[in-house]
Parts: structure tokens; sequence; C-alpha cells
């Protein structure tokens, strides 16, 4: 069972007003929404709410207003991308407090939809300062978080709700955190993190947290290339934070410590130039050119990779191998994210994966579907996966 209220808790809500928080972030060019992922992920909490008579009165921010209403950062773009996802009417409300927000609630029908204006338009939103969390509560009798991507933040909408109303995770933020603890929480091991991307100095807590957890840890993307100079390993003009060698260091340590192997590329793909196909070749890491940089790992080091992918009962991943939005550099990460999805297909492999790049390189590899979970949260699939309490979950507990 899980530690906290989700809607399979809930009694008989007909008539009642739930307010659910989700996220409603989405990218918008020329007034479209153009990409509608994180809609369909709220869908389902949404429409099982409707379909048992709640009136459903949806919370979200949308940007980063200055402390006030801004024309360009109202929900009202979102309306009718919610309305073709949900299949549904969404009524909109000019603010999310006040007046105008209890009239459109007052309006709405047993299993109507609403959504409320943007909660950043309020400053009290940021500072969970408890008048604006009071009148916030009015609107509602019962509380539903479907947000696990703004979860990391103490915010009104986001944490105060659940201390003045009886609070539920919504079936995103259940799943989401029923595959967080498959993840790290409670796992089948042995563990495999795969870390990725360009720098160790945005990864430091994320990697001490690792190396205490899990078994294996891949690191690969530009962060390898600090951990191989840390080992005097000449990387020449490859991305590389040379201040950080000390760091990566201790964290080599503290991997042998607590007996997590790490594994580090020992082959890799080296240009001249970064761009999409530049002249490239392939060599060892003990011997790339002083003009070059490694732009991925080589085949010797996927197969290092894919062997702990096999090995693992679990497997955690942030971060490509390599700088995967150019090609050939991209011929790492989808061959790992190819073999990992095989592996979860067969049923040998439960696989996590988050964060935006994360996201897009697995999308990129054509495997996203295959994996048990991916996370659309950034920010809050790292502070997760670095060990740290999220506010908006820890409220949720029982």
């Amino acid at each position: 069972m899980p530690a906290f209220k989700t809607l399979d808790d809930l009694g008989d809500i007909k008539g009642k007003r739930v307010l659910v928080r989700v996220d409603l972030n989405v990218p918008v060019a020329e007034g479209k929404v153009t990409d509608t992922t994180r809609i369909e992920r709220v869908a389902p909490t949404i429409q099982e709410l409707s379909d048992k008579g709640a009136k459903v009165i949806l919370l979200a921010h949308f940007g980063r207003p200055k402390g006030g209403p801004e024309a360009e950062f109202s929900l009202k773009v979102v309306v009718s991308s919610v309305e073709a996802v949900l299949g549904r009417t969404v009524n909109f409300a000019e603010d999310c407090i006040g007046d105008k927000a209890a009239s459109a609630i007052d309006g709405l029908k047993v299993g109507g939809i609403l959504l409320l204006e943007n909660t950043r338009f309020h400053k009290g939103e940021e500072k969970n300062e408890p008048d604006f969390v009071k009148a916030l509560a009015a609107n509602g009798d019962i509380f539903v978080n479907d947000a696990f991507s703004a979860a990391h933040r103490a915010h009104a909408s986001t944490e105060g709700l659940a201390h003045h109303l009886p609070a539920y995770a919504g079936r995103t933020m259940q799943a989401e955190l029923e595959a967080l603890e498959k993840g790290l929480g409670n796992p089948t091991r042995p563990v495999v993190a795969i870390v990725g991307g360009a720098k160790v100095s945005s990864k430091i807590d994320l990697l001490q947290n690792l190396v205490k957890k899990v078994d294996a840890l891949v690191i690969g993307g530009g962060m390898a290339n600090t951990f191989l100079a840390a080992q005097g390993i000449d990387v020449g003009k490859s991305l590389c934070e040379h201040d950080l060698a000390d760091t990566a260091r201790a964290i080599l340590a503290e991997a042998k410590s607590a007996g997590c192997d790490i594994v580090l590329p020992s082959d890799g793909v080296v240009a001249r130039e970064f761009k999409a196909n530049a002249a490239n070749e392939t060599v060892s890491v003990s011997a790339i050119p002083a003009d070059a940089m490694m732009l991925d790992v080589g085949p010797k080091s996927v197969d290092a990779v894919n062997a702990w992918i096999s090995k693992g009962a679990t497997l955690v991943w942030n971060g490509p191998l390599g700088a995967f939005e150019i090609t050939p550099f991209d011929a790492a990460t989808v061959a790992a994210a190819k073999h990992a999805a095989e592996e979860t297909k067969a049923g040998k492999l439960v696989s996590v994966a988050g964060g935006g790049d994360t996201v897009a390189a697995l999308n990129h590899a054509g495997v996203a579907d295959d994996f048990t979970y991916i996370s659309t949260a950034g920010g809050a699939f790292l502070e997760w996966m670095e060990g740290k309490p999220l506010p908006g979950v820890e409220v949720l507990k029982k």
C-alpha cells in the first residue's frame, strides 16, 4: 500500500468541489499549444473525478509572471487543448480566488470542469502565504495533487492546500511515486544508474546520493570527461570542468567504499568541430588528440554499459551518453536506450527515466513507450534522485 491517499480512498464525491493541482505549463507558440504531453498525463485523473460527479476545479501555473496578471501568461490559451484531450467542455475563470472564481464554481454542474486562472498571478502562490492558501481552499472541499513536476516546490497550490483540505494523490502523481519507489526507494537489485549530461557541477548532489544507493553508476556525456581528467587522462579540447577534479575524485572514493562500480568510457568518438556529421574517429580515451573533443562514448564503452543493463534488475536513467542532438554522436545513447527497452519488454528490467534531455533522447531513439516509466518532471525528478524530500509529496503522506 502506498504511504499516501489516492483516488481509491475517496468516498462519494458527487457534487463535491475538488481542487486538482495539475501541470499545464505547456509550450505555446503563436497562441497554440505545441505539445500536449502534460495535458495527456493529467487527463485520467480529471476524467475519473468528473465521471464520479465531482465539480472538478483545475489549479495550475503558467510561465513566470512578475507578481501580477500578464496577458501572455494567461491560462486561457490552453483551454481549447485541454478540451480536445479530455473530449469535454472546460470552463474558465479569470481569477483563481475571490468573486470571479467563486461565481464560476457556483455555476458548475455536477461532473463539470473549470480551469482557474494562473495561480502565479498572485504573489502569495510562490511564497505559500497563509491568507492566499485560505482563499484558494475556500474554493474546494477536497484537494487532489496530480502535479509531481511541481512537487519540489512548497507553494500554496502544491503544499499549502494539503494542510487545509483532505489531500489525495491523483493518478499521475500516484504512478510517478510508485515508479520512483521501484526505481530507488525499494528497488530490485542490482540497480544500475546512467547519468549523463554536460556538467558535473549541476549533478554533484545526484552523484553523491546515487553511489550510496546503486550497484553500478554509468557516467557519460561531458561529465565523463571531468572524471577522466581527474584520473590524469588528457581529454584534449573536450568539454571538461577541470576545477572539479577534487570533487570527481571524492565521488570515486565514496563509490569505492560503498561498493558501487563506476563505469567510465574506455573509448570515445572524437571530432574537431561540434556539428552534425563532422569528420570523426573512434579512439581509446587514453589517446584523445590534443586538438579534438570527445562527443560520444565509443562502441567498447557501449558494450560495457549494455552488459550492466543486462546484469541489472532496475535501471534509473538521467542524461544522455553523448551529444545526442547531432548525428553521428547519438549512436551510444540510442544503442543503450534500445537495449534497455528490449530488456524491459522481455520482463527482465524495471526502467525508470526522467529529465528533459533524457525524455528527448529516448523519444529520439524511438523507445520512450517501452520503458517502465518516464517522468516528465525535470527539477522534481532530479531532486528525488538526489534523495531530497519533496514538499508536495511529504504533505500527502498519511
